[in-house]
């Protein structure tokens, strides 16, 4: 089953999604698009990787996800990539990498990103843009999945 989990920081999304990719069958692959820019997000790599013990197999890939994406997975997380794709200035690639994932997209894959369109609207032209992009994005894959789960809470709501 093709799963997106979408829902904002903390809302145990990434939890959610190791609870439906361990029903897939071994080997699992866990395709990782965050980079540890800092401190801080090297320790969040740390414990997620934790997390996911011995039971995937880690691909670190913050560009081309589409290359990465394996039979069955885990993709976590479509903002990092996203947000990568800005901080190398190849915003542009979005759309084509998005194409060529949806058209190899895995029938056992759960993809995590994240809600933030249900807030204020930023102030800055880059965050905006970004903001609308991911908007986008989620938008063509949840229209391309099985299922939709908005994690709220720690609680997943069936959205589709």
């Amino acid at each position: 089953m093709r799963t997106l989990i979408i829902g904002g920081v903390k809302s145990g999304k990434s939890r959610r999604a190791l609870e439906l990719a361990r029903a897939f069958p071994a080997p699992r692959t866990f395709v990782a698009t965050a980079q540890a820019f800092d401190p801080e997000m090297a320790e969040k790599i740390a414990r997620h990787r934790s997390e996911r013990g011995d039971d995937f197999e880690t691909v670190e890939e913050p560009l081309r996800i589409d290359r990465a994406v394996r039979e069955p997975c885990v993709l976590d997380c479509v903002p990092l990539w996203l947000n990568n794709l800005f901080y190398e200035n190849r915003e542009s690639e979005a759309e084509g990498i998005l194409d060529s994932l949806l058209e190899r997209l895995p029938a056992s894959i759960v993809l995590v990103t994240n809600e933030i369109g249900m807030g204020t609207i930023p102030m800055d032209p880059l965050s905006r843009r970004y903001g609308e992009a991911l908007g986008r994005i989620n938008a063509r894959l949840a229209a391309a999945v099985d299922r939709v789960e908005l994690m709220v809470a720690g609680i997943p709501l069936r959205v589709k």
